[in-house]
């Protein structure tokens, strides 16, 4: 984790927050990135540690003190009392160390893998919660804007009816529907304080953001490959592969466990000054006795630990499958309404707004005509902030599946 804070981190402009800004603050900010990169730096060490010899056993000792008769307790005057000092040393063959030192480094790759998987969720989780935010935000600005308008209308036909020139219940409606709009503005104003809380989470800044950032929920890294191709780099599946290969390496260890470690000492005597000094030689051979009932229980266990994992991982690859092509179709139907919405429905609630206009101020509709149309237009654009906030989930989606993409293109 880098301990300094980009500019525009450090004093952010707050009306000026993009996708990538939130992105790129949300992984500076993670302290959850540290927890598999130390496991990482763990794993790597003790694959270090395991690929070395035992440390040798240095061993002192005193043999043959008598302990009764005129010598006893006493460490010289006996030939056979030695003073003994002595070095035994563990030899696991080469081919163990290395089992047990690639061990840890598929652990360590293991740690790597979940950490591209947490980079993944922060940056599908922050950019969900800028795509609602700036949802939210939009449907503000509908409300706002339409409240002005409304405040007109009243108006308008405040002086129509002082006047003598409108009925009272046109007044009574517009107010009413003035009054309408702004309990849907609070309840707006509510969901935009708790989508910024949200953001703020996880970027770490209470600012607002760049409505005008132009989404880049049209294409998908993923919508130009085949669907093998995407699973075969899906971060969940990776990090499910690295386990198994983690495991695999461990039922290595066990199998080359079955055979002991043989153990070498040296050990030089020394007895009194008129008796000659000794040498020693040792060799210690554990006896596996019981190789069925332990070694190879043990070896059959980490397999099928292996087994399970890779059981788990072959299934997951299904569901991911299943999953991926769901959220494609969801994502293209998406974009395919927002297309219909602008090229065909948000003309036409315009123009029905526009002919019930005209046709109020020429007496010939009534004023709730006019109210009911700029309802109707005021739900599609709404609507319309609504499809694009699911297609923009079901991008970010697709979007992080891979580690190392570029969720935001200049």
């Amino acid at each position: 984790m880098l301990e300094a804070w980009p500019a525009w981190a450090a004093a952010p402009d707050p009306a000026d927050l993009s996708l990538r800004s939130a992105i790129a603050a949300a992984l500076e900010r993670s302290q959850a990135l540290a927890v598999p990169a130390a496991n990482a730096r763990a794993a790597r060490e003790l694959a270090v540690a395991a690929g070395q010899r035992p440390d040798p056993v240095l061993r002192l000792s005193l043999n043959n003190v008598p302990v009764n008769g005129a010598d006893s307790w006493s460490t010289s005057n006996d030939f056979m009392t030695m003073q003994s000092v002595g070095i035994m040393q563990t030899l696991p063959s080469q081919a163990k160390r290395q089992a047990r030192s690639q061990k840890f480094e598929r652990e360590a790759d293991a740690a790597l893998e979940q950490r591209h998987m947490v980079v993944t969720e922060i940056q599908r989780e922050t950019a969900v919660a800028w795509f609602e935010l700036r949802a939210v935000e939009l449907k503000i600005g509908l409300l706002k804007a339409q409240i002005d308008e409304a405040g007109r209308q009243v108006l308008a036909t405040e002086t129509a009816f002082r006047s003598g020139r409108g009925a009272q219940t046109d007044w009574i409606a517009a107010r009413d529907a003035k009054s309408r709009l702004e309990q849907a503005l609070l309840q707006m104003q509510a969901e935009q304080a708790s989508a910024g809380s949200t953001l703020a989470r996880w970027t770490g800044l209470v600012t607002g953001i760049t409505l005008n950032d132009p989404l880049p929920i049209s294409s998908s890294s993923l919508d130009a490959q085949p669907l093998t191709a995407a699973l075969d780099q899906h971060i969940a599946l990776r990090a499910m592969q690295a386990r198994v290969e983690a495991a695999r390496a461990n039922a290595e260890v066990m199998r080359l466990e079955r055979e002991p470690d043989w153990s070498v000492e040296l050990m030089l005597s020394k007895r009194g000054p008129q008796y000659s000094d000794m040498m020693s030689v040792g060799l210690s051979v554990p006896l596996t006795w019981d190789r069925p009932q332990r070694q190879d229980r043990e070896l059959a266990a980490s397999l099928a630990q292996a087994d399970a994992l890779e059981a788990e991982l072959n299934e997951a690859r299904r569901e991911r499958m299943l999953d991926i092509e769901r959220q494609r179709q969801g994502w293209r139907a998406a974009l395919a309404q927002l297309q219909l919405i602008d090229r065909d429905r948000l003309p036409l609630a315009q123009q029905r707004v526009e002919a019930v206009l005209a046709a109020y101020r020429s007496g010939t509709t009534p004023l709730t005509s006019v109210l009911e149309a700029r309802q109707a237009a005021l739900m599609l654009a709404i609507e319309r902030i609504d499809i694009e906030l699911q297609a923009a989930r079901l991008w970010a989606a697709l979007e992080f599946l891979i580690p190392n993409s570029s969720p935001v293109r200049e």
